[in-house]
């Protein structure tokens, strides 16, 4: 039931009853004028209760008339001797809760004040005027005064408690998870603005933290890890581990080894250990490590760890300034990790919208020009036959460009599955694309662990791109794609045998920027080259030097 109905069925009860209690109280079929004034006062708000004028005025009219109508009730009431000493104002005074609560329902709290106040003032100065057999006036009279702040009172006790109840009714409808969603939002913006730099990314903010330590303790090798589910760790930065181009740099990064990684995370306590926590060293040479965990709150957010070679290279006093230094860190890194997350989260979102929107406008509107060409080849003449032919190649570009543009939603719609990771849906789409190009696939796949999400998702769209560029330009019959993740470290590779892309061409063309900017977000390298003897290789590193 709405709020108009509501007032409107209050109205209708109320005024029944009052016409039965002033008769009972008075018998005086004069006194039921009062009735009819109040019903003419509600017509504003019952015929206009979104008016910003007539609504409120016709509340107005009828507070001023309770007023002014109790005070008369009760000398009437006084003078058949029915009610006596003002108690027959109560007659009157329940009609005091219709036009508060109409105002409150209707959102307004500072009208439903001053109608309360009105109602104060016009029964004291109602009742000051009024005079009662044996002299005096109402206001004198203490059955007046009890019943009218008696109604007063529940008037005002009724409006604060309908308000109440409206506000939890409209906040249990309110979506709440979109409002908060909205607020918090809006706090991140204002935050994200104050930052130094304006930046929430956690790979700038993993090297920043690096360069603050190095510069109070030397390092020959130090990075920052991150959770990234499934009992591993992600290295967010590091330096010092380029090596020999033969050997992929690889920290320990599993949380059930042997190594001080996982203790300082377990225990939420630094670690000094005499090993070192690089898999891909064999630990020859004395070396100190230093791992110190960052903890938000009472959640381990990531951990650094630094390394040196020689023994006893972070004494006690050095590995307290460096806990000092590193512990504010952890809130920032917090911070820019969900920020990544919701940024994800939107993203996908947003792709999953342009989809729609594609599929139900140009990709429908096209299958109808499609049907219309069909139509138009079916009714010509005999004998038009370059018409005929005509409409023929329309038709197949028609068709052709469907066949893309369902291929770019499928693009669109393709993410990295939780359960299936980066390997799985670089395969899948590699698959689908070449089937409808007519490319023979090869794929080299080889996953041993997750990388961070916004990670994984650059590097789907990277290969989207090789490969879709493959598909429409390169002309050729083969397409190989390698996909190896071992994390830090992923290497993406995507070769046709086609014609090869010119070197006055490769500055210029909008996708390959699409892609160079997408590996430097995600701090890889990506290559272009000639395939031997023919044909192009793209392909992206990411985490260190591939072997």
């Amino acid at each position: 039931m709405s709020a108009h109905t509501i007032g409107i069925t209050l109205r209708a009860a109320l005024l029944a009853l009052l016409t039965g209690l002033i008769w009972f109280a008075t018998r005086d079929p004069a006194q039921l004028w009062l009735v009819a004034a109040l019903a003419v006062a509600a017509i504003p708000a019952v015929l206009a209760p979104q008016n910003r004028f007539a609504a409120p005025i016709g509340r107005t009219a009828e507070m001023l008339l309770v007023g002014l109508g109790a005070s008369m009730v009760a000398a009437s009431a006084d003078a058949a001797g029915i009610v006596t000493n003002g108690v027959g104002a109560a007659a009157v005074l329940p009609y005091l809760a219709v036009p508060l609560t109409s105002a409150t329902f209707q959102g307004r709290s500072l009208e439903s004040a001053g109608l309360l106040t009105i109602a104060a003032a016009t029964l004291a100065v109602a009742g000051w005027l009024t005079p009662v057999p044996g002299g005096g006036t109402q206001l004198q009279q203490i059955g007046y005064l009890a019943v009218s702040a008696q109604w007063v009172t529940l008037a005002a006790i009724g409006t604060i408690t309908a308000g109440a109840m409206q506000r939890a009714v409209l906040a249990r409808r309110a979506p709440q998870p979109y409002a908060e969603a909205t607020r918090l939002l809006t706090q991140l913006r204002q935050v994200a603005r104050q930052l130094p730099g304006a930046t929430l990314d956690p790979g700038s903010i993993a090297d920043h933290l690096l360069e603050e330590l190095r510069s109070i303790g030397r390092a020959d090798r130090a990075a920052v890890f991150a959770a990234s589910g499934g009992g591993r760790l992600e290295v967010l930065a590091q330096f010092g581990v380029d090596g020999d181009a033969s050997v992929r740099p690889s920290w320990e990064t599993h949380l059930d080894a042997d190594s001080a990684i996982a203790d300082a995370w377990a225990s939420q306590q630094p670690q000094i250990s005499s090993r070192t926590q690089l898999r891909s060293v064999a630990p020859t040479d004395p070396v100190s490590a230093l791992v110190v965990p960052l903890i938000a709150g009472v959640r381990t957010v990531g951990l650094v760890v630094l390394e040196r070679d020689g023994v006893g290279g972070y004494p006690p006093s050095l590995t307290y300034k460096i806990i000092a230094s590193a512990a504010p860190a952890a809130l920032r890194l917090e911070a820019a990790l969900l920020f990544d997350e919701v940024r994800s989260l939107a993203t996908n979102e947003e792709r999953q919208r342009l989809a729609r929107e594609i599929h139900d406008g140009v990709a429908q509107e096209l299958a109808m020009i499609g049907y219309g060409i069909d139509n138009a080849q079916a009714g010509l003449p005999e004998g038009a036959t370059q018409t005929a032919e005509e409409l023929r190649e329309l038709r197949a570009e028609v068709t052709r460009v469907i066949t893309e543009l369902r291929l770019s939603l499928f693009e669109l719609r393709t993410e990295v599955d939780r359960h299936g990771g980066l390997t799985a849906a670089i395969a899948e789409f590699a698959r689908i694309s070449g089937n409808q190009a007519g490319l023979k696939v090869h794929l080299s796949l080889d996953e041993a662990g997750r990388l961070p999400a916004s990670m994984e998702s650059e590097l789907l769209r990277i290969a989207q791109e090789a490969i879709t560029n493959a598909r429409r330009h390169a002309f050729a019959a083969n397409l190989w794609v390698t996909c190896t993740v071992d994390p830090p470290f992923a290497l993406i590779e995507v070769s046709d045998d086609g014609q090869g892309l010119p070197d006055q061409r490769s500055q210029g063309r909008y996708g390959l920027a699409i892609m160079a900017e997408r590996a430097e977000r995600i701090r890889g390298r990506l290559e272009i080259t000639p395939r031997d003897p023919s044909g192009t290789t793209v392909s992206v590193v990411v985490g260190g030097t591939a072997r």
